[in-house]
């Protein structure tokens, strides 16, 4: 039974820190989560939350500085997202947490054994992000303004400028909520389900430098639409395309299934690992450009270098554009693309006409579904799919479903390649695919996403 109280001050030494940002320590046998404290600081905690197992506590000052502290704030704001969890530390204790909490997923879904290497950094630790979604909210005057959510709430806080995306979203974005307040546009409430804009949503070619903006409002129509987008396109020569987004459901998803193109185009291009990709605003695509590069070439080589590697057919799953299907379309005689969200399969078709890949074909269906997975391929080529086989699964971060992982056992793959932004379900799925007689290559993980308790791990996973 924990004997703290709330308000209790008490001295604490930080031993760990856990992926969401907060300094670990003990008390009494008690332990206490403080979030911003580090690894080696000795502080002053004061506690604020009292759970029967656990302590949360707030630092009220630092008595020993811990060595992994950075030298100054990665940023500093009087209200943060939470997205920056390891804004206070130094990027190299950041890649050694990773590596750590990569290692420690694996522990515990049982496959100690597995190697986790050291964590691959894929260049600049700021301005990575091609993608933001900003909530829009508006001050008692009506002033419109657009940030992040505050961690655990739906309170917007701090501004768009966040250092992980580029300068000039935050100039666009900026840019809209003079507009909107200028022709008393309001903002959404999700309390009231009234107002007009909700979101608003950007999308950046890296390569390319084109841009894509996307206003998610709360009926049928934005008012000054065509006025607006003119003066975005005079302001930001990068945008190509803006569009609306119809989202008239009282949900916590931002976009809805309807997009209207006010001027320009509804899709932007980039160029990754020398192949032009058309993506559309609701086709998934890696939001760092570089680390997606290593990403890739990691994944190819381990493929391509595996023992028994014999080109046949790629499974690409959860394909989204195509990308990494078509970035190794050369190393197989044949790559089938399944895709759930019907404009990601026509970008991927469209991706394979541009780079003139003539081996690559997509078909729209859920990758969970293992009954029909292949049907729809099938029955458009008028035949079985057959012969050597390599998968690679690229799922959201809820991993594979355990009926896929058995039918691809079933199947007799020979080889997958799985990209994970997950670690804790990427375990819990490598684990599935031991017990069904498959060996657990070593694990890459990947600092797509810098600054964050995120990471992404690719591995291979051969057949016995």
């Amino acid at each position: 039974m924990c004997e703290l109280r709330k308000n209790d001050i008490i001295p604490l030494e930080i031993t760990d820190m856990n992926n969401l940002g907060c300094g670990i320590g003990r008390y009494s046998g008690v332990v206490v989560f403080v979030r911003g404290a580090v690894t080696g600081d000795v502080i002053e905690c004061r506690i604020i939350k009292v759970n029967k197992s656990y302590c949360v506590g707030r630092c009220e000052k630092i008595i020993t500085r811990s060595p992994h502290r950075a030298n100054r704030d990665f940023r500093r704001a009087p209200a943060g997202c939470g997205g920056c969890v390891y804004r206070n530390i130094t990027y190299e204790y950041e890649l050694e947490l990773k590596r750590d909490f990569v290692a420690s997923c694996f522990r515990r879904a049982g496959l100690p054994e597995v190697r986790v290497e050291e964590v691959r950094p894929a260049g600049s630790i700021t301005g990575y992000r091609n993608k933001a979604q900003y909530p829009v909210g508006a001050t008692p005057d009506g002033r419109l303004f657009a940030g992040f959510y505050a961690t655990g709430t739906h309170r917007i806080a701090g501004r768009a400028d966040c250092p992980l995306q580029p300068a000039v979203f935050a100039d666009i974005a900026d840019r809209i909520c003079s507009f909107g307040t200028k022709h008393r546009i309001t903002a959404y409430d999700e309390t009231t389900g009234k107002g007009i804009l909700r979101h608003i949503y950007l999308r950046l070619a890296e390569a390319t430098g084109e841009i894509m903006v996307c206003l998610v409002i709360n009926q049928d129509f934005f008012p000054g639409a065509e006025e607006l987008a003119a003066g975005l396109l005079a302001e930001f020569p990068g945008i190509v395309g803006v569009l609306l987004n119809i989202n008239k459901e009282r949900t916590n998803v931002v976009l809805g299934e309807k997009f209207v193109t006010v001027v320009g185009r509804d899709y932007i291009e980039d160029i990754l690992c020398g192949l032009r990709f058309r993506i559309a605003p609701d086709s998934f695509y890696q939001v760092n450009h570089a680390g997606a590069e290593l990403l890739y070439t990691i994944a190819r080589e381990k493929v391509t270098g595996a023992k028994g590697y014999n080109r046949g057919t790629l499974l690409d799953l959860y394909c989204g554009a195509g990308t990494i299907g078509l970035v190794m379309a050369d190393d197989f005689d044949e790559v089938i693309g399944i895709e759930i969200v019907p404009s990601a399969v026509g970008c991927a078709r469209l991706n394979a006409k541009l780079n003139g890949i003539e081996n690559a074909s997509f078909y729209c269906g859920d990758a969970a579904d293992a009954g029909g997975l292949l049907g729809a391929a099938e029955r458009e080529l008028g035949r079985k799919i057959e012969g050597d086989m390599t998968a690679i699964l690229d799922p959201p971060r809820k991993g594979v479903a355990p009926r896929l992982i058995e039918y691809l056992a079933g199947r007799g793959i020979g080889r997958v390649v799985y990209v994970s932004c997950a670690p804790d379900t990427l375990a819990r799925d490598c684990a599935l695919f031991a017990r069904l007689g498959y060996q657990i290559g070593e694990v890459t993980p990947v600092d797509m996403f810098p600054r964050t308790g995120h990471v992404e791990c690719v591995v291979l996973i051969t057949r016995l």
